[in-house]
């Protein structure tokens, strides 16, 4: 059966934000990511839509998925998705809740970001925490939106998998009252020559602002990772640094 129109309004308008709060669903596209979906988080999926031969070889495999599979043609697909070349396959799933503090452990190794504005950068970073398996990442409100397509792409699945937070620092601070603070910033002591502890919340700022100057005014530890370049490179990538970070805190284990 074919799509109706306001079906396709419906899913083409959650690329957008407002929608995607509205309706409280997300987008997920492509073979590995809607097996992965599908495998990991089946409570999330409320349907999906797929080729035929795609959608007949997953229902084979697993009949249990046939009630809410809606099969599409490569056109549909199209006008459906978000990806400049769609793949096969686009699930539709339901959003879960980032303030779920009652269930976060008050211990652990943390990242906490503040005002990341790239989705790329975001999914990045939660596919750094899910390798290193961090206890929690949290958001910062102004951050982009984990649910954003691009992010959910980028993170390869991580947004479903770490346990994902949205929170201020001030909220962060107090459930975390008990682990050091450290915040990463261009100037302050060299990462090598500091000797970590195992268990810790690390701030991560804005891709071009840096953590802001409130904020930094409130974490009395920072660290920097040192630059070995002659000259012409002026920082790194947010996500490439907190990747470096998490890497030496883990050393600590």
């Amino acid at each position: 059966m074919a799509l109706s129109k306001a079906n396709i309004k419906y899913l083409q308008a959650l690329q957008q934000k407002k929608f995607r709060q509205k309706y409280n669903k997300f987008i997920v596209e492509g073979d590995k990511l809607a097996r992965e979906i599908m495998e990991q988080r089946p409570g999330l999926v409320e349907a999906f839509y797929a080729l035929p031969d795609w959608l007949e070889a997953w229902c084979d495999a697993h009949p249990e998925w046939r009630d809410r599979a809606q099969a599409v043609s490569e056109n549909e697909l199209k006008r459906i998705s978000g990806l400049s070349t769609p793949n096969q396959v686009l699930v539709l799933a339901r959003r879960f809740p980032l303030d779920r503090w009652s269930e976060a452990p008050d211990r652990g190794l943390f990242l906490f970001l503040e005002d990341l504005q790239d989705p790329g950068n975001l999914g990045a970073v939660l596919r750094i925490a899910d390798w290193f398996g961090l206890s929690g990442v949290v958001c910062s409100p102004d951050c982009v939106e984990c649910f954003n397509p691009k992010v959910v792409q980028a993170s390869m699945g991580a947004v479903w998998r770490v346990p994902l937070y949205s929170a201020t620092f001030q909220e962060t601070s107090v459930r975390l009252a008990a682990l050091p603070i450290f915040a990463t910033v261009p100037d302050g002591p060299n990462i090598f020559q500091v000797e970590l502890p195992p268990a810790a919340l690390i701030v991560i700022g804005n891709e071009s602002k840096g953590i802001s100057s409130d904020l930094l005014r409130s974490i009395p530890s920072q660290l920097t990772i040192p630059s070995y370049a002659s000259s012409g490179t002026e920082s790194l990538n947010a996500a490439v640094a907190a990747g470096i970070v998490v890497a030496l805190f883990r050393r600590a284990l």
